[in-house]
């Protein structure tokens, strides 16, 4: 009874052996991934609009697409090229950016150097994108292809879409037309150019716990629109597009890292407009004054953040003149962040196409709960992984995975003895052990939650097949949550 699996031919009970152990490998190998997982990251920060070039000019792409590498992963994989006597300049990682619709020449993309951060990441920059009237087109991409400096390709990774305008409205927006409007919650970028001159451009960061203005690197900040008597340790955080006149924090993505409660004012001929309350628009100049203050606003002088007291208008109250230093330029910006693993496999074709998980949808349960992964450059040759479990994956398209939920008995015995809810982390996995990790996870939650002071056993007695039975077919009929992690 025990053998009929192998009754095919010997072959086939080879294969079949060879396909267990090979499972069981993989198994291990993701476990231990799970428990210091050495993942490669590859972060895009770019602007959500890019304004065209007319003629023979060059408006570069403000603020410049930006790529950071972080990650255990780097190190390991920079190790084992050196391994292989390729010299220290073999495992240096280079890259090229451009627009998606230029062709494969190196001649039409911009080189990226990575240098070094104190914080380990690599970090380049692409500061001369830009594109022309000749190209027609209402959004693009952009492309960023990695390698190592040996020829080795990492992959290419693509931006999100990008929304070009030929320059920014000086129309009064309405909220019918909300293309370009910056809602509450949104991620933005603020610059300050000196007497507009290009060279003199300096973006809000962060670095070393301070605010500062820097000339080459911008941070992203997160945008919220709170009420009027917030302070600055508790702001309630509201819905809703911004206008000017309204209270917002600006809070940096990276650090979070905040400002103090700031009134966005419109800046018109170097003045701020105290009785504008309009929608705010992408690469509107702006000032931000400072809550209950004495007409301060933020400015910056060189490298410092500051501020600045402004000067009344004795014939004009509802205007307030203002320096260079405290007009910034307010544009919406985008991340894209691509995660992999190479530990389990010395892997030499591309990591891409990296797959992107943005949704889980749960259908059925019980004995037979499937889910729907919602995401983008999905392909047939991924399997989707509950921790440490394989579950059965049909591919749909390149935005749609199904896979068979694994019942909680997979996870080993010991669980079924748990009294709380599971979570496991979702994994995707290639079919040549290339991880793919994500941000979410699935929890498994017993009907019967956990009452605190209710007893629960420590030692199985012997003979226990029925009450084990019971809380296994408990564990069967398990309600599923889903939660992404922060």
């Amino acid at each position: 009874m025990g053998n009929w699996l192998w009754c095919c031919s010997a072959g086939g009970s080879l294969s079949c052996r060879s396909n267990l152990y090979q499972t069981n490998l993989l198994r291990d190998g993701v476990r231990r991934y799970l428990q210091l997982p050495a993942d490669q990251t590859v972060l895009i920060l770019h602007a959500k609009v890019a304004q065209k070039s007319y003629g023979n000019e060059k408006r570069f792409f403000c603020p410049p697409p930006c790529v950071y590498l972080s990650g255990p992963g780097w190190k390991l994989k920079q190790d084992q090229i050196k391994a292989r006597d390729l010299g220290e300049a073999g495992f240096r990682v280079c890259g090229y950016m451009g627009l998606d619709s230029m062709g494969s020449s190196l001649m039409e993309t911009q080189k990226l150097s990575f240098e070094e951060q104190p914080d380990a990441k690599g970090f380049g920059c692409a500061k001369a994108l830009y594109i022309s009237d000749a190209d027609k087109r209402k959004h693009f991409r952009l492309v960023l292809k990695l390698f190592f400096s040996n020829g080795q390709e990492i992959g290419t990774f693509h931006s999100k879409l990008i929304k070009v305008i030929s320059k920014p409205s000086q129309k009064k927006q309405s909220l019918k037309n909300t293309d370009l409007c910056i809602s509450s919650g949104s991620k933005v970028s603020l610059f300050n150019r000196l007497r507009s001159q290009t060279v003199s451009t300096r973006y809000l960061s962060v670095e070393g716990g301070a605010f500062i203005a820097s000339a080459r690197q911008w941070a992203a900040f997160t945008l919220h629109l709170a009420d009027e008597c917030c302070t600055r340790s508790e702001f309630p955080l509201r819905e809703g597009y911004i206008r000017y006149g309204s209270v917002v924090q600006l809070v940096c993505t990276a650090t979070g890292i905040t400002l103090p409660p700031l009134i966005i004012r419109k800046v018109m001929k170097q003045y701020a407009m105290l009785d504008v309350d309009e929608p705010i628009s992408q690469l509107h100049k702006c000032a931000f004054q400072f809550q209950g203050s004495d007409h301060m606003y933020l400015c910056l002088s060189t490298e410092k953040v500051i501020q600045f007291q402004a000067s009344p208008c004795p014939k004009e109250a509802n205007r307030e003149l203002l320096n260079d230093g405290s007009c910034w330029t307010i544009i919406g910006t985008e991340t894209v962040e691509y995660t992999f693993s190479e530990s389990l496999a010395c892997i030499h074709k591309p990591v891409s196409p990296v797959p992107l998980v943005t949704a889980l949808q749960l259908t059925g349960g019980g004995d037979v709960a499937m889910l729907e992964v919602h995401g983008e450059y999905f392909h047939a040759h991924l399997k989707v992984w509950f921790g440490d479990v394989e579950a059965e994956t049909m591919y749909r398209s390149p935005k749609s995975l199904v896979c068979v939920v694994p019942d909680v008995s997979a996870f080993g015995s010991d669980w079924r003895w748990l009294r709380y809810p599971i979570a496991v982390p979702l994994l995707l996995i290639r079919d040549d052990g290339l991880i793919y990790s994500s941000s979410f996870t699935f929890t498994y939650t017993p009907e019967q939650s956990f009452i605190p002071g209710q007893q629960v056993l420590s030692d199985v007695p012997q003979g226990s097949d029925k009450l084990l039975d019971s809380i296994h077919q408990e564990f069967t009929r398990t309600n599923f949550h889903l939660f992404m992690q922060s």
